[in-house]
């Protein structure tokens, strides 16, 4: 392998303008990690944070940006197992997913699933860890139920509302077009909100409410979700793309038994991410390689052009999920 790689670097916190191609070395593989090269990175919005400067890196993490990438494994840390080099993988990171090679822990790394493309699997990890570890995990959906999922059309919203319909939910979402609202009724979703021209709480009181609620967008959301759980509910907060701090009346929490939770995936333990992946492993990707479920693609950029992806994922004309080619394949 050579010495140096491609990688883009954020040289000062700002726009998707201070995204640069730049040389680093290699990564070395640490204790339990593999090194990947990278064919395709995903882009997503903890990225764009970490651009700005509102999500800095863990301290053990690379400083270049990137969260999931696909590749073939090159190199092996000591105390491996279960993948060698030359396996196709897809991969959770810490970071550095712009770039040739990234180094992260085996057990963060998942198959590519039979029938899934590199370009595809690299749009897998970072929205399934997601969604699986706070609709399954933390909100608990069952079969049967009320689920609504704000921003249906995005990367962790079409991932959403296929999961959820797929494990038997009945799937609600919001989006801002009728384009975005037919690609939510097109993956499973029964009912796709526009919220430019109608109230989603009224949409889900009147179906008896939600049961659950995933939300990316906090601000006055947050007490207009509560208005539309149904009582027993829960709402699972993951982003907050209007701000966090609101005015809530905590009195229909205690009145109603509402559950409000959230998480973040960056910052949790490598067991908990590695038990995330056994999970899709085993309950996920079958349902992947037997083509009930698939990423939603929206568009791909060469390495060179991440600040152009970037633009694109914050214009939030996209469906689906953006990628960078980075070696292809």
């Amino acid at each position: 392998m050579p010495q140096m790689m491609r990688a883009v670097e954020i040289t000062k916190p700002g726009g998707p303008e201070v995204l640069r191609i730049t040389d680093r070395p290699l990564p070395e593989p640490g204790h339990g990690q593999v090194v990947i090269k990278v064919a395709w990175a995903g882009v997503n919005r903890p990225d764009a944070l970490q651009r700005a400067g509102l999500y800095a890196p863990p301290p053990t993490a690379s400083d270049l940006p990137g969260l999931e990438a696909s590749g073939e494994i090159v190199a092996l840390g000591a105390g491996v197992s279960g993948l060698t080099v030359g396996d196709r993988v897809c991969a959770l990171l810490p970071g550095g997913g712009y770039a040739e090679y990234v180094a992260t822990p085996v057990a963060h790394c998942l198959p590519v699933p039979e029938g899934t493309s590199l370009k595809e699997a690299a749009c897998l990890p970072e929205t399934f860890f997601t969604v699986w570890s706070n609709v399954f995990l933390r909100g608990q959906l069952k079969g049967g139920e009320r689920f609504l999922v704000h921003g249906g059309s995005s990367g962790i919203g079409t991932t959403a509302i296929q999961l959820a319909h797929a494990f038997g939910a009945k799937v609600f979402a919001t989006a801002g077009s009728e384009e975005k609202c037919a690609a939510c009724r097109d993956l499973g979703a029964e009912r796709a909100v526009n919220y430019r021209d109608e109230d989603f709480v009224e949409v889900l009181r009147a179906e008896g409410g939600a049961d659950l609620i995933l939300d990316m967008v906090g601000g006055d959301y947050i007490p207009r979700n509560l208005k539309a759980l149904a009582d027993d509910g829960r709402l699972v907060q993951i982003a907050f793309l209007q701000g966090p701090k609101v005015e809530v009346n905590f009195a229909q929490l205690m009145m109603r038994r509402l559950t409000m939770t959230g998480s973040t995936l960056r910052p949790q333990s490598d067991l908990a991410k590695a038990q995330i992946a056994q999970d899709l492993r085993e309950t996920v990707w079958p349902l992947i390689a037997a083509g009930r479920i698939a990423p939603v693609m929206d568009q791909a950029f060469p390495l060179e052009e991440a600040a152009k992806a970037h633009a694109r994922m914050e214009s939030s004309t996209h469906i689906g999920k953006i990628v960078l080619e980075v070696s292809g394949g």
